[in-house]
């Protein structure tokens, strides 16, 4: 994984700190047709509803991850029980598509401020700001963009999928993501909510390309 290119502006580390509770980036991907092998295989990605990984309970890390993370988010989401659930979903939902945990978590911060019904002005919904056409290009008529896990389950496959498009390009990928593609105000807003809030000492990084 091509690592991304440095902050043009020292003030954006501030910036994004300050805009994660404002959701103000919020993700305006666009409508790209998708080859039918592709398209089934996002289909079949988001179509899986296998239970969260039960892994916390056994794994003495996790359950550290889970505790430092949800110490981090406390102030943002007040309620523990909600809290765990969320941090939860996340890991299992980032882990399972390849992506780093934390970085997801950033990617939350920037696009919604972890507002579960946040709503952009282009429409984007939910924690991860996921834009509606996608239920129609891989999902069905039941996919609820303001469910948790289908929010997240939808959000993390699209980024992977920007991933694979940019051949393990994160400054890329995250341009696609927020419809911003070759512009670095929005990667680089992402990676200083990860760098800042969300770093974590035995984070699952991403596979290196």
């Amino acid at each position: 994984m091509k690592s991304l290119r440095p902050l043009l502006l020292q003030g954006l580390l501030t910036l994004a700190v300050g805009m994660g509770s404002t959701g103000a980036q919020a993700g305006n991907q666009q409508y790209e047709p998708l080859a039918a092998s592709v398209q089934a295989a996002l289909h079949a990605a988001v179509a899986d509803q296998a239970p969260l990984d039960p892994s916390f309970q056994r794994s003495p890390e996790r359950a550290r991850w889970l505790a430092e993370m949800s110490n981090r988010l406390a102030r943002r989401i007040p309620d523990e029980a909600y809290r765990s659930e969320l941090l939860r979903a996340v890991h299992y939902e980032a882990t399972r598509a390849g992506l780093d945990p934390q970085l997801v978590l950033g990617l939350i911060q920037v696009e919604s401020g972890f507002k579960k019904y946040a709503l952009s002005t282009a429409g984007a919904r939910g924690y991860m700001q996921v834009m509606p056409f996608w239920t129609k290009l891989i999902g069905n008529e039941e996919s609820n963009l303001f469910h948790m896990r289908t929010n997240l389950r939808f959000g993390c496959t699209i980024l992977r999928h920007y991933l694979d498009i940019e051949k393990g390009d994160l400054f890329r990928a995250l341009g696609r993501y927020n419809g911003s593609l070759g512009k670095a105000e929005y990667p680089n807003l992402v990676r200083a909510a990860w760098e800042r809030n969300w770093s974590y000492p035995a984070n699952l990084r991403l596979a290196q390309n």
